[in-house]
């Protein structure tokens, strides 16, 4: 199946967090018939949908077959699709771009497909990673809107430790001697190539080093080149610093009990209605699968189901056919 073009929507002026948007895009694409159920797929961190991050799921014979759904993909603002620093015409260019929220997105996303597609009902909301994280958003923000919701290695806050975490590849990218406090006038490397050595450790788990699954069947014959290629190659290629910096703290934000809960993330949870599927890997450094529990044992309508790997957060990304295959099962059985 070739992938649909990108499309954009244009909002207009737009009220974020941070202040305002002039102009503020919304990427997207669609897969199928509008008369069918419709799903939404957001982006999580890394991805782009020009490079197909979300085909390991969407198309025919996959866990969202375009036969099956109305399927839209969006992409986060600060992706470098939607508003973005890198794409933000002065004065909010680069480092001056406002400060991003889950909620932002959401309410954009809602507008494209209230306003654009004529969706008047989202069946399900499906999301990996941060994906994830708006997928519970979407349930909050938009409580009789939005039928189910499938978050894969995700969470509905942002933890103590997933923030900490994410301190150190931002603080090696910030301490790149061309980050320049982000005014650089030439995509700064040095910057870019330390996140993501500080990044890429904790994207699988221990078992997966300690078997050399790195070397991917002989096709990188060290580690360094593994992280050479894989990561410092992939961000460097496709991503901007400044972009990396907003989503990042997009992530590092998530919250849904902070919509309007005052911080009580069991009320938050407990008022979801949507009916629930939660998918984390056993071996997540990022979204551990025992906050996924937790958050089960506090919605209304919940199954949780652990992703039994060693690819660790990646496994609910597509890295590996078989948590995909696994991933796939699940969500059929509860789109069903």
């Amino acid at each position: 199946m070739s992938e649909p073009v990108v499309e954009v929507y244009h909002h207009g002026r737009f009220r974020v967090a941070g202040g305002v948007l002039p102009d503020a895009t919304t990427a997207y694409q669609t897969f199928g018939e509008p008369s069918k159920p419709c799903v939404v797929f957001p982006t999580c961190y890394g991805a782009k949908l020009a490079l197909g991050s979300q085909s390991y799921l969407v198309g025919e014979g996959k866990a969202l077959d375009p036969n099956k759904y109305f399927i839209v993909t969006f992409a986060l603002f600060c992706n470098g699709e939607s508003s973005s620093p890198s794409n933000t015409p002065p004065p909010y260019n680069g480092p001056y771009f406002p400060r991003i929220t889950y909620e932002d997105n959401i309410r954009a996303q809602y507008a494209v497909l209230t306003q654009h597609l004529g969706v008047e009902k989202v069946y399900c909301v499906v999301g990996f990673s941060m994906g994830g994280q708006q997928a519970y958003h979407w349930a909050t923000l938009y409580p009789d809107f939005v039928e189910r919701f499938v978050a894969i290695c995700s969470s509905a806050r942002t933890s103590p430790h997933n923030k900490c975490f994410l301190e150190g590849p931002k603080a090696a990218l910030k301490a790149g001697r061309d980050f320049h406090d982000g005014h650089y006038a030439n995509p700064p490397q040095i910057a870019i190539r330390a996140f993501a050595r500080a990044y890429c450790a904790w994207a699988y788990g221990q078992t997966w080093f300690r078997q050399h699954l790195y070397e991917m069947g002989g096709l990188y014959p060290t580690l360094d080149a593994f992280i050479r290629e894989v990561w410092e190659g992939r961000y460097v290629t496709h991503w901007d610093a400044n972009d990396m910096l907003a989503l990042l703290d997009t992530w590092q934000q998530g919250d849904i009990s902070s919509v309007r809960n005052g911080g009580d993330l069991a009320s938050a949870l407990g008022q979801i209605k949507a009916k629930a599927l939660l998918l984390p890997c056993k071996t997540d450094l990022y979204f551990c699968p025992e906050d996924s529990a937790n958050e089960a044992s506090m919605l209304q309508n919940a199954q949780l189901a652990v992703i039994d790997s060693v690819w660790g957060h990646v496994a609910g990304g597509g890295a590996n056919p078989a948590d995909v295959a696994f991933i796939t099962q699940k969500i059929e059985e509860f789109l069903a």
